[in-house]
């Protein structure tokens, strides 16, 4: 045990400024989203909303903001950074060793539910975890709500996958394809055989030889978040729903909560390493039906 916590003191020494620098971004992209988010549902509502903000501290150590918009736009938004740091629990990160290790995480993770129908959920996680080595790991996804556009040739899709390309790209990562299956892959209800929404980008483990383009891709791919969620929001927010899309999109919200309470890596390594519960349930669409 002593031989590996010094192999982990070794990474926290050897990536302090790449941490540093990861924490900066996070930071940085959650205040920019919160303040999109805010505005957009401002200037589209008559009542002016803004982000609950709750500074919350991890017993074992670290801690981290949750922020909670509830809108007549955005019917719950929920926009979290966090950094923890400890001993990691066996299973955490699906390795069911029986020993123990010390690890350090840091992140930010954005879900949207907005209450039209034809406006689609949107997810974003982007994290930086060291253990005795460190990566990389987040994407963004998209869950359209109405099942006439649960298909990857809808324009709303279309247009969020352009944006998460484009990320890739900028930050020369000549993995749009991989990661783009890996989303596939990943956000899929097994027991359902269906597919959770139409897709994003996905990565895990990833790390290049060059840690300042690894970071630039992770702020590219918030930034485009972002900035192509809005777009999908002006496009849609002026249609009117019927009673039964309504209810399409409650059956749809049904689906993502059983992913994300039974499948989701982020949801389970929160509440294995004792993070801020309300924080990581947050992802949680407020009203759904089964």
């Amino acid at each position: 045990m002593k031989y590996k916590k010094k192999i982990h003191e070794k990474t926290l020494n050897d990536t302090k400024s790449i941490r540093e620098d990861a924490e900066k971004i996070f930071i940085s992209l959650r205040d920019n989203i919160c303040k999109n988010l805010e505005e957009y549902e401002n200037k589209s509502s008559k009542r002016q909303e803004k982000f609950q903000v709750n500074r919350w501290v991890r017993n074992e150590g670290g801690g981290g903001i949750s922020s909670i918009l509830r809108g007549s736009i955005i019917e719950k938004a929920g926009v979290h950074f966090s950094t923890v740091y400890g001993e990691l629990p066996a299973g955490a990160l699906n390795d069911e060793k029986s020993d123990v290790c010390d690890f350090w995480a840091s992140g930010i993770s954005v879900i949207i539910h907005p209450q039209s129908p034809h406006i689609p959920s949107a997810h974003l996680n982007l994290r930086m975890i060291a253990t005795d080595k460190y990566w990389f790991g987040g994407g963004a996804d998209l869950t359209p709500m109405l099942k006439i556009k649960r298909s990857e040739k809808d324009k709303d899709t279309v247009l969020f996958q352009k944006y998460l390309k484009s990320a890739c790209d900028g930050s020369s990562i000549d993995e749009y394809d991989k990661f783009k299956k890996n989303c596939d892959a990943y956000f899929y209800i097994k027991h359902r055989n269906e597919s959770r929404g139409t897709g994003g980008i996905f990565f895990d483990n990833y790390k290049s030889r060059n840690s300042s383009r690894d970071l630039s891709f992770l702020k590219q791919v918030g930034h485009n978040f972002i900035e192509a969620y809005k777009i999908i929001i002006e496009d849609n927010i002026e249609k009117k729903w019927t009673k039964k899309e309504k209810e399409e999109q409650l059956h749809f919200r049904g689906r993502y909560v059983e992913f994300n309470l039974m499948y989701d890596k982020g949801t389970l390594f929160g509440l294995k390493t004792g993070g801020n519960v309300d924080s990581i349930l947050s992802s949680l669409p407020p009203l759904v039906s089964w």
